[in-house]
């Protein structure tokens, strides 16, 4: 790392973040409807957002800091085992064509805001949406802290903040004012923020990507010495561990890690709050189902984004400091490689990029908490502007949260958490799925087999270690029966789904009263314009 700030680069970084500012506040007024006091248009943005601005908050949502800076470190730390999330995407497409149409179509002729809505509708139960709302909310609160994190890593970087200063107030100011940016234009825009942001986070990405993966490679003389030099400084002894660094490709031991990792990600990522409010914003069923085809060109940049992993490693990043940090790595290539202005831009990239999904999040987890404890248990009364109102206040204290988390804990702890609430948030499968194909499953069963995959997937991710961390120092442990290394989400998953399967033929064959289902088969393929799925807030303004 550089001595002193990088003022160029900071220059640059503090006019895209104040352009950004300006556009989060004056989102209150893209396409304003005629009642703001309303979940739908705070939440949800009026459920009016068409297939292109669809697309880049769907974008912003899923490709976070977390992505540019964790998932290259993951490469640049262990070798071809970090590119789990190339596969993960891949598979996760498919997936979602099957089902957020159904969750789309349903959510829209009932007013739905959250997945636990749906399951509250579906099952009528309030016990399982309880359940999936508290999921939602523990599985989200780690993932926004993880964005600041990314931000905070970045202005390591350029030289303020973080371990810039032995004062705890200054080192931590940059990262005070951004969360108080964050805040302020989420509480004033609600989802209408991130989604107008989004646009400049995803051009700003695309620019630095084109850029890096030709121009570092040149540096750098070529992909044949980057592959060349990694493989080297894979194969050194890590003093830590006594073991090889790591690999340019996982080895055969570590396959059922990585595939079952991949696959349990791909079935967890839409199980998250805030994939769901940016799906539920689209205005129609078909520019959901658009996305999905168009979606994968994320992965692609995803791809090129996890081998600056390699490039870091290869031009040196981190060479020679013991313990050195390697969510620094990317920012600190960005530093050593570009000119300081065009470093700015990438500065600004990740920082955007932390902004983007860490607003959608705490809408989302604001959102379940009001529609779904709030309203739910404590004031079942309440209007649509008093639950605005609370979702508001509770977006902040969620935000809250997580900077206390950043400020208090070590980095690291931050992406293990995230990783905790990946096998959390896998638990919601058999009921928010299972739920838009079949009423078959029994509530009760349902909520045994969330219940057994929650204490299953913590007990066994409690008992990883790290070398930082003695519990939750990971998402791997031997999988039951085969005896091989896997994700420990996964086999809650499916230990969740056995347990909810021989349970509802228990409680079918007892006869066990069953909740009463307010859908119809038909609500699962309406469309806007439909009977009962015309828009109910009528836009003012479409600038």
């Amino acid at each position: 790392m550089k001595d002193g700030v990088n003022g160029v680069a900071l220059g640059v970084f503090i006019f895209f973040f104040l352009a950004v500012t300006v556009m989060g506040f004056l989102a209150a007024r893209w396409r304003k409807a005629e009642n703001a006091l309303h979940l739908d248009e705070w939440g949800l943005g009026g459920r009016s957002f068409g297939s292109w601005v669809t697309w880049f908050l769907l974008g912003g949502d899923l490709y976070t800091a977390y992505t540019f800076v964790a998932v290259p470190a993951a490469v640049y730390a262990a070798g071809a085992a970090g590119f789990f999330a190339v596969p993960y995407t891949i598979l996760v497409y498919p997936l979602i064509f099957t089902f957020l149409p159904r969750l789309w179509s349903v959510s829209h002729k009932h007013g739905y805001v959250t997945t636990s809505d749906f399951v509250r509708g579906r099952f009528g139960s309030k016990g399982l949406s309880l359940a999936v709302a508290i999921t939602g909310i523990l599985a989200t609160m780690p993932y926004i802290a993880l964005q600041l994190v990314g931000i905070q890593a970045v202005l390591d970087v350029m030289g303020v903040g973080g371990s810039s200063s032995d004062n705890w107030f200054v080192k931590d100011l940059p990262l005070l004012i951004a969360f108080g940016v964050l805040a302020a234009y989420t509480y004033s825009s609600g989802l209408r923020a991130p989604a107008l942001i989004a646009f400049v986070k995803d051009a700003l990405i695309y620019i630095v990507i084109a850029v890096a993966i030709i121009y570092i490679p040149y540096r750098l003389g070529g992909f044949d010495s980057i592959f060349a030099k990694a493989s080297s400084a894979y194969s050194q002894v890590n003093p830590a561990t006594g073991k090889a660094r790591g690999a340019l490709a996982p080895p055969e031991t570590a396959q059922w890690a990585y595939g079952t990792l991949a696959l349990g990600s791909a079935l967890a990522l839409f199980m998250y709050p805030h994939s769901v409010t940016a799906v539920l914003s689209g205005r129609s069923r078909n520019v959901i189902r658009r996305n999905t085809t168009v979606l994968p060109l994320y992965s692609l940049m995803l791809g090129l984004l996890a081998m600056l992993g390699f490039m870091a490693l290869a031009s040196g990043v981190g060479k020679g400091v013991v313990g050195y940090n390697g969510q620094l790595a990317i920012p600190q290539l960005f530093e050593n490689m570009f000119p300081s202005w065009f470093a700015g831009v990438a500065f600004a990239a990740i920082g955007i990029g932390a902004l983007v999904p860490a607003a959608i999040m705490s809408i989302a987890a604001a959102n379940l908490f009001t529609r779904n404890i709030y309203k739910d248990f404590l004031k079942p009364d309440a209007t649509p502007a008093q639950e605005t109102k609370v979702s508001k206040l509770v977006s902040l204290l969620v935000k809250v949260g997580a900077l206390v988390f950043v400020l208090t804990m070590d980095k690291t702890v931050a992406i293990n958490f995230q990783l905790l609430g990946g096998i959390w948030i896998l638990q919601t499968f058999p009921a928010l799925v299972g739920g838009l194909f079949t009423r078959w499953f029994h509530r009760w069963a349902l909520l045994a087999g969330w219940a057994v995959g929650m204490i299953y997937g913590t007990w066994k991710a409690y008992g990883v270690a790290s070398l930082t961390q003695k519990h939750f120092g990971g998402s791997s442990d031997t999988i039951p029966v085969i005896g091989q290394i896997g994700y420990i989400g996964l086999t809650a998953f499916v230990l969740n789904a056995v347990v909810a399967i021989v349970l509802t033929f228990a409680f079918r064959a007892l006869k066990t009263p069953d909740g009463i289902d307010e859908t119809a088969p038909s609500d699962y393929t309406a469309d806007s314009g439909e009977p009962g799925v015309e828009p109910d807030l009528p836009v003012t303004a479409t600038a």
